[in-house]
């Protein structure tokens, strides 16, 4: 029987190599993201029996619905929601930070993350189907500048961890991913486009690819339906937890 995967956020990174990992396997894909264009490439490539593209913006909980409403009928079974959505913006301390950069990270990584997952938590529970979200090692260590960024992956793992709790013997699963350094274009829209301190950030870093998150899903959601992956850290060798921080007076 085919399966039907949901991945927002499918129009670049993580979510555009969990398309591909997926799709590539036989199943269907309801691939979400702004740039409609983007999504239609993936329509084009793999076809419209085997992906159906969904262009909104996620902070729109209306658009959400619509687009939910509209899904037709061979996808509308869904068996595995991936929350993959969300974005960092800005590198300064909180002190120094811009307030409208971090209501656009909440209202993505926290509010949209939490709307799609209880709207379609009754076809999961049906399916008994399982929920990935995306969260980010940021959610447990942090760092200097990661002030809301960091606050919002911890929402989704505490998010996941609880929705474990209530889905208790319904028979869905869910995993926090949570990712340390990877490269994706996060950098480039934390920075707003600023390519250098991506390449900079990354030079010689061997970073986690958005393959290696694809295939961690992959692994983990065709796991026996009897295991649940709490949650899946995972960072490059490369990186390892950072020391705490010590002020010293002049």
């Amino acid at each position: 029987m085919t399966k039907t995967l949901l991945v927002t956020g499918a129009t670049a990174g993580f979510g555009a190599a969990i398309v591909e990992r997926f799709v590539s396997n036989g199943w269907r894909i309801v691939a979400t993201g702004r740039r409609a264009d983007r999504l239609q490439a993936l329509v084009n490539r793999h076809g419209a029996d085997r992906v159906h593209a969904a262009a909104f913006d996620i902070r729109d909980l209306d658009a959400m619905q619509a687009a939910l409403d509209a899904i037709p009928a061979p996808f509308r079974d869904i068996d595995v929601l991936v929350n993959n959505a969300g974005l960092a913006l800005g590198t300064a301390p909180a002190q120094r930070a811009d307030l409208a950069q971090w209501r656009q990270m909440i209202d993505t990584n926290v509010t949209a993350l939490a709307a799609m997952t209880y709207r379609l938590l009754p076809t999961l529970i049906e399916r008994c189907g399982a929920i990935f979200n995306i969260s980010s090692i940021a959610g447990s260590y942090p760092y200097p500048g990661g002030n809301v960024y960091g606050a919002t992956k911890a929402f989704v793992t505490q998010f996941s961890l609880n929705l474990r709790a209530d889905l208790h013997g319904t028979g869905v699963r869910v995993t926090s991913i949570e990712p340390g350094l990877a490269e994706t274009e996060f950098t480039l829209v934390r920075t707003g486009g600023d390519q250098a301190a991506s390449d900079s950030l990354y030079a010689g870093t061997h970073p986690i690819t958005a393959a290696d998150i694809a295939e961690s899903v992959w692994w983990i959601a065709n796991l026996p339906p009897h295991l649940n992956v709490n949650r899946f850290e995972l960072m490059p060798v490369s990186q390892s937890l950072a020391g705490l921080q010590i002020h010293r007076d002049p």
